[in-house]
């Protein structure tokens, strides 16, 4: 699945040392695996000591309150228990605060200074640039089951018209309407490439990202499952709309997403599949996790370790009831046993809450074999060979025999070499290259979508 995706809140305190002011703005950068994100910090003096709060600009965020802080013989130390974060600098002669921030068991080098830190410039010479030579519009749509309201862009070859269309569909994590990750806008370029190739395009927000409202916390796939069948609805309504060809492309779990609405609607002329899904959820992230430990180095007696602990909680939610209100403390405890030592209650805590969501916890039982069986429309389900997320080798013949299992003899597969989870022509696959790639979307992805798409609406 896409990646884990990293949702960062950074925390740092006030000090003070050797008589220097510490009040005010501080700036970093916090550079993890394939993102950089700024922060600044904003420092207030009071009557005890200091106050601060954090701004995450990449992320919107304002106001983030330190929780706890203590500043001892030039040493800051800040703890946020709910979250799982920690921070630990040292305040030097340079006015430069020189330290580490933690989460989930992960520590990552974040310095900050007074001045403000420049990010690394990102070129993305995919992205394309207003005014576009096609026509888009900013719509909404309603789920008017879960009485949500979507948000996004449509965009069409010409204003007048009669066109197929196809809506996109995102991947885990809260995604706004292009998708965007760590400088990259993949729907954006893929929206751009078909609409100019004569396909109407509707992207939008997941629910409660953005312009979108609704609850992306308590939602499981299903729900996003309704969002699309919403905005297929919408589609329908439009006159410039062919309402026999609609289709839907789903990346990562919108290809998990896509089947579902297709195996449930007529309404649905084709779907493609990008780095979708074919074996259960617990299956997919103990391998997901296997090749990525592997392609990074781990020895093999700590992967295996890491694959039995973390099979053992996969199968204590999936034997759970959906309203287990003692789950959370029996896969807590679970891992404080085979952890032992190796990681504090913090970190198990954040592990814990993250295994347990309402999504993971449906994602972890779901099993996409059975929607893919309900499908009847054409399919083109594209891997790329170096996918670490979701292996090709795997999930592919996977998607493939549970196609043929349902009787649909109208599919395309295809394992596209050296591509990464996010299409990107790539080097190991590992998360960390994202960012640092320039190209955002293989053009011969690209073009064998539109290919295939333009075949099965012609």
């Amino acid at each position: 699945m896409k990646k884990t995706v990293f949702f960062i809140i950074v925390i740092l305190a006030s000090f003070t040392m050797f008589g220097q002011e510490i009040a005010g703005q501080w700036n970093g950068v916090l550079k993890v695996p394939g993102a950089q994100l700024r922060v600044v910090f904003n420092i207030t003096k009071t009557e005890s000591g200091y106050s601060s709060t954090m701004d995450s600009p990449d992320q919107g965020a304002k106001g983030i309150p330190v929780t706890t802080t203590s500043f001892e013989n030039a040493v800051l130390k800040l703890q946020i228990p709910t979250a799982t974060i920690g921070y630990e600098g040292i305040l030097n002669s340079d006015n430069i605060i020189e330290g580490n921030f933690s989460q989930g068991g992960q520590s990552f080098a974040m310095n900050m200074s007074r001045g403000i830190i420049e990010k690394k410039a990102i070129i993305r010479p995919q992205e394309p640039q207003k005014p576009y030579p096609y026509y888009t519009e900013e719509v909404l749509f309603e789920n008017k089951i879960d009485k949500n309201v979507l948000a996004g862009t449509l965009s069409l070859p010409q204003k007048e018209g009669h066109f197929p269309a196809v809506i996109l569909i995102t991947g885990s994590g809260p995604q706004n309407r292009d998708e965007e990750l760590l400088g990259h806008k993949p729907f954006l370029v893929l929206a751009d490439y078909l609409t100019k190739k004569g396909i109407a395009v509707l992207r939008f927000d997941d629910r409660g990202v953005a312009q979108s409202t609704g609850d992306y916390k308590t939602a499981t796939t299903p729900d996003f499952a309704k969002d699309v069948q919403a905005g297929v609805d919408y589609l329908r309504t439009r006159k410039e709309i062919d309402k026999n060809k609609i289709g839907l492309m789903g990346h990562s779990e919108g290809g998990v997403i896509a089947p579902i609405v297709a195996g449930n609607s007529k309404d649905i002329d084709f779907i493609v599949l990008l780095a979708g899904t074919g074996i259960r959820g617990d299956q997919l992230m103990l391998l997901q996790k296997e090749k990525i430990e592997r392609q990074m180095g781990v020895p093999e007696n700590e992967i295996q370790r890491g694959q039995e602990i973390f099979k053992g909680a996969y199968e204590m939610i999936l034997t759970s009831p959906e309203n287990d209100s003692n789950l959370k403390s029996k896969i807590n405890s679970y891992f404080k046993v085979q952890f032992g030592d190796k990681m504090n209650e913090q970190q198990i805590s954040g592990v814990t809450s993250q295994i347990t969501s309402p999504w993971m916890f449906y994602f972890l039982k779901l099993d996409p074999s059975s929607a893919l069986e309900k499908v009847k429309c054409p399919v083109l389900a594209l891997n790329g060979d170096k996918d670490l997320q979701v292996p090709a080798d795997v999930n592919i013949p996977a998607i493939k025999n549970a196609l043929a299992k349902g009787g649909n003899k109208k599919v395309t597969t295809t394992i596209i070499p050296n591509l990464n989870h996010l299409f990107q022509e790539c080097k190991t696959g590992l998360m960390d290259e994202y960012e640092t790639i320039e190209q955002t979307f293989s053009p011969i992805a690209l073009e064998q979508i539109s290919k295939w798409i333009l075949v099965q609406v012609k």
